[in-house]
């Protein structure tokens, strides 16, 4: 098995050290364990059961007994930062990540030299921080974020969490639209093909309860942040979100191909591939008999 190339810090500085003086400056962090992990924290909140809305200052509003999970258990608090939920994570603690979006920032991260050229080439200079494989340039301003919206590049800001590999160099400037723009995906690429939702009537006659608007819009927000929100295992909750949306919504009529869209753009927004998200879908049609 390949090891984890090793994570760079500061030499002589406890990790707590350096959250606590990141907390301080409001940047929300939280540790992370061998293999640039989060720890486990509220069992709870597993694959984000809570649905990961937390007050970023402590934990909540879900409940939670210990910080939740990823990025949604960055925090500014000190109290939460030393207190006894981690405790024992940051004796086996191995690099100390932040949440960007949550302080205002994006992290393009440069996953190899072909990347950084095309950064260099692409885009206007701004702070960067060398990493093990690349670089992270960083700018003003939060955006969505994703995976692999070009050969070696993801993009982190809200809802992830980047490690901390110290301040960088350079001027930070403002988040541009060419960076913006590389989430965006062509309306093509998330229709799905060619195994649409079948069409029936309502069972007993009558007219579908599920066609009152707010019903059908509230099912389909939850069910693309649901997607939004997985910071883990992305590939399982595409499929768990497609077969609970079309487990209420299938078999009666009231998806329709904007809906379908709404939900592949978000699972591509995520680093789905289009190929991915059809055969996700499919194979929920299978599993419900639709």
């Amino acid at each position: 098995m390949t090891q984890p190339a090793p994570i760079r810090r500061a030499p002589g500085k406890p990790l707590l050290t350096t959250a606590l003086e990141l907390a301080a400056r409001m940047v929300p962090v939280l540790p992370l364990r061998a293999g640039k992990l989060p720890f486990g924290n509220c069992h709870s909140c597993r694959d984000n059961a809570c649905g990961g809305r937390p007050n970023m200052l402590a934990p909540g509003p879900c409940g939670c007994p210990r910080p939740c999970h990823a990025w949604a258990a960055a925090t500014t608090d000190p109290a939460t930062l030393i207190g006894p939920a981690w405790a024992s994570a940051w004796r086996q603690t191995v690099a100390v990540a932040y949440h960007p979006g949550g302080t205002g920032l994006t992290v393009v991260d440069l996953d190899n030299a072909d990347a950084i050229t095309w950064a260099r080439q692409t885009l206007p200079a701004t702070r960067t921080v060398p990493t093990t494989r690349g670089e992270h340039w960083i700018y003003r301003g939060a955006m969505q974020s994703a995976n692999a919206v070009r050969d070696g590049v993801d993009i982190k800001s809200t809802m992830v969490y980047a490690r901390w590999l110290g301040p960088g160099t350079g001027t930070m400037t403002d988040l541009p639209d060419a960076v913006r723009a590389l989430i965006v995906k062509a309306p093509a690429t998330v229709w799905p093909t060619p195994h649409a939702v079948t069409v029936l009537p309502p069972a007993g006659g009558g007219e579908c309860p599920h066609r009152t608007p707010a019903y059908l819009a509230r099912g389909i927000a939850m069910a693309e942040q649901r997607i939004t929100e997985a910071t883990t295992a992305v590939h399982a909750t595409v499929y768990r979100t497609f077969l609970a949306v079309l487990s209420a919504h299938g078999r009666c009529g009231c998806l329709t191909d904007v809906h379908i869209v709404r939900l592949f753009a978000a699972a591509q927004a995520k680093g789905e591939t289009a190929r991915h998200c059809t055969d996700a879908w499919t194979n929920a049609l299978t599993r419900l008999g639709l």
